[in-house]
């Protein structure tokens, strides 16, 4: 589990593919004092697991289900991705609930004047996301601003445009979306 808190910046510097998937090798030394093989790590919001790490990079493999579903089979050597630690029982919860597993992708639509970015999001995602409520995109807890049945807009602040991926979209960059868990256990339960 993690928050969306991102609290590292990495780079591709690996891409291999192989059957079933591809094998990801991202550069980040600050973060591997504290990574082990076997451990989680969000790569922009999808959870992976490091197979192999070392004092300034760590490896993990992509299997064709999250290549699908989300962004990282679009990423290329010198891709800039948001990374987490997954929680511990004695951290803060600053964000939200995360669990790195990505309901889909949404698409810069526009980008305001006023820091906000509107992102167009599938229908069946929308129906999860409430104004004022948060959403994860590439794996940043963020608060909504605004929803419709299409698309999600989002007030960036300026520690979030200098700290994530989120300060490099453009229109028509994409990113992974995690819709909160809570609402769709909810709706699970009350269907039921």
């Amino acid at each position: 589990m993690f928050t969306g808190l991102v609290a590292y910046l990495g780079t591709v510097v690996g891409l291999e593919t192989r059957a079933g998937g591809s094998r990801l090798t991202i550069a980040s030394d600050r973060l591997t004092d504290d990574l082990s093989v076997g451990d989680s790590i969000s790569v922009s919001g999808a959870c992976l697991t490091a197979v192999s790490v070392d004092e300034s990079r760590f490896v993990a493999d992509v299997v064709a289900e999250t290549l699908r579903r989300t962004t990282l089979g679009e990423l290329a050597v010198g891709s800039r991705v948001n990374l987490e630690l997954p929680l511990r029982a004695s951290d803060r919860l600053g964000g939200h609930v995360v669990l790195g597993h990505v309901d889909g992708v949404a698409t810069v639509l526009e980008l305001r004047a006023d820091d906000s970015v509107v992102f167009e999001i599938d229908r069946s995602l929308a129906r999860y996301v409430v104004e004022k409520g948060s959403i994860a995109l590439d794996g940043v807890s963020l608060t909504v601003a605004s929803v419709d049945e299409s698309s999600v807009t989002i007030a960036l602040i300026p520690e979030t445009r200098r700290s994530t991926t989120l300060g490099f979209v453009k229109i028509g960059s994409r990113v992974n979306v995690e819709v909160d868990i809570l609402a769709k256990h909810v709706e699970k339960l009350v269907a039921a």
